[in-house]
């Protein structure tokens, strides 16, 4: 049994496919799946039901798979340990957001991170909240930046700061006369939300859990994964979306005092996290993650006491 072999198993229970993780571990198809029958002989046991599409793990090929992920995150904590001896800072820092945070977050902090540390290889993607968990789940991620609490065990959850949400509103709407706006006033039928899988849709109808979760939009249904094409259609059209206060730190002076009106205290806040798993090694790269998004955001958001946390109902 070699590492390499663990490698490929692990690739080939990522992908569900002999190709894709033979892609992906950047060898040719023959030679990791050579490796991996000579594996299964060795064991003798069968990994994975080819006879499937996708390729199915085995009951004890799952297990299998699980122990060869941990002896191979525990292998990569060798050049950790020596990098955090010598105080170098490098290595590579794989990274989930959800959506509705990345486009707001990542430009406030990524600039200064990557000219302060040239030599860290950051890899972001932009995933639902529950991708970012599963990733995280089979180390393909090595943090996720989230909405908390997330309730999973084995996991860590670092806070960094709290948002609050306001109501991104239509110049026609009648509660566009209000400068503070109370949870009784929401009426669900008049917003615009985002499609399912959305921590942030949660969020937002946790706001409004006395209300039905169904809306026309005047005869329109309309759902979106993005919180910026939400924005422009209520500039556009009619009702109100709900933002996350990061979403509104650039606009103008004049969108924001067309369109956002703020809750009456206490006002909705939601918490965002790092998360990662508890035997996660790569510490000194979280610590400067952490530090750097600390450092860039305004510092009115770190009071965790600054409004009634909304939940959502996650892991």
């Amino acid at each position: 049994m070699t590492l390499t072999q663990l490698e490929y198993i692990i690739a080939v229970d990522n992908e569900k496919s002999f190709a894709k993780a033979a892609k992906s571990c950047r060898v040719t198809q023959p030679t990791l799946s050579m490796q991996v029958k000579k594996l299964e002989e060795d064991l003798g046991v069968l990994l994975f039901d080819r006879s499937k599409k996708p390729i199915l793990t085995t009951d004890i090929g799952q297990r299998i798979v699980s122990q060869a992920r941990t002896i191979i995150r525990e292998t990569s904590r060798i050049p950790e340990l020596i990098r955090e001896e010598q105080e170098m800072v490098k290595g590579e820092l794989r990274v989930g957001v959800i959506p509705t945070l990345g486009p707001y977050l990542l430009p406030m902090f990524l600039p200064h991170f990557m000219q302060a540390y040239p030599d860290v290889q950051l890899h972001i993607q932009e995933l639902l909240s529950h991708e970012i968990m599963d990733r995280l789940r089979a180390d393909q991620l090595d943090v996720g930046l989230l909405v908390t609490p997330i309730r999973s065990d084995g996991f860590t959850e670092i806070p960094l700061f709290y948002e609050t949400f306001v109501v991104y509103m239509s110049t026609s709407h009648p509660l566009t006369d209000k400068d503070r706006i109370d949870f009784e006033d929401l009426n669900i039928e008049d917003m615009w939300l985002l499609q399912e899988g959305h921590c942030f849709r949660s969020q937002v109808v946790n706001i409004c859990s006395e209300q039905q979760e169904q809306h026309t939009q005047r005869g329109l249904r309309f759902e979106s994964g993005s919180l910026e094409t939400l924005r422009r259609i209520v500039e556009r059209q009619y009702g109100y979306t709900l933002l996350p206060e990061l979403a509104t730190l650039e606009l103008s002076e004049e969108l924001y005092n067309k369109h956002v009106r703020t809750f009456r205290n206490p006002q909705p806040v939601r918490e965002v996290s790092i998360v990662l798993r508890r035997s996660f090694m790569k510490r000194r790269l979280v610590d400067l993650l952490q530090k750097a998004i600390l450092e860039a955001v305004p510092d009115i958001l770190k009071n965790s006491k600054r409004g009634r946390k909304v939940e959502w109902e996650g892991y």
